[in-house]
């Protein structure tokens, strides 16, 4: 049975970012991998955590799904200290990752190889005010080709530097002002099934 922690990365902005498009996606995937008989475990970063919990159930899991909406082009600042918290206590620990792979005696080995979560998987659901066109594109302006994967190459990798593989992610496009919740929602379930 495949084990699912699912991170919830959302932060309530009163009168503008309430929450209930991430608690309708969290949902739709709990129910889905429910379906799938898959074992779950969940984090609601903005109500809290436990460190050493959130280091077991790191441990535990075969895969990690962050659901997230994108925040001035990263997630809400609570998952980057929720990271910083869990990753610098299980180094301190020699849990998750025992240090970047190199030693003083071989500083040439290549870095982002000392991780211990080989065989674990992240994948990363993100909800845009960015329409679709605007990525993967070399002539438009601001993300200049690049996939989302590729804006959010900064938390794929400090699950890389733990040995972590990295899913293909998926994103709600446009929400804000050309929303297409439905036809998205069904977008997640078969990319779920396609890649879990």
């Amino acid at each position: 049975m495949k084990k699912v922690l699912l991170i919830n990365a959302h932060l309530k902005y009163k009168g503008y970012s309430e929450g209930r498009l991430t608690q309708t996606i969290i949902t739709a995937i709990r129910k889905q991998l429910n379906e799938k008989g898959y074992c779950i475990k969940e984090t609601y970063i903005e109500k809290d955590y436990d460190i050493e919990e959130e280091i077991v159930k790191h441990e535990w899991a075969d895969v990690i799904i962050i659901q997230a909406p994108v925040n001035n082009f990263s997630l809400p600042w609570i998952h980057k200290k929720y990271i910083d918290d869990v990753f610098f206590t299980a180094l301190g620990q020699g849990r998750l990752v025992k240090n970047d792979g190199r030693t003083r005696k071989d500083p040439n080995k290549q870095y982002g190889t000392g991780g211990l979560m080989q065989g674990k998987e992240i994948m990363l659901s993100l909800t845009w005010n960015a329409p679709k066109e605007a990525f993967g594109d070399r002539d438009q302006s601001l993300f200049a080709g690049q996939s989302p994967d590729d804006a959010f190459s900064h938390i794929i990798n400090a699950y890389r530097f733990c040995g972590v593989s990295s899913l293909p992610s998926f994103s709600f496009f446009d929400v804000v002002k050309n929303p297409n919740i439905e036809g998205d929602l069904k977008g997640l379930t078969e990319h779920i099934d396609k890649n879990l």
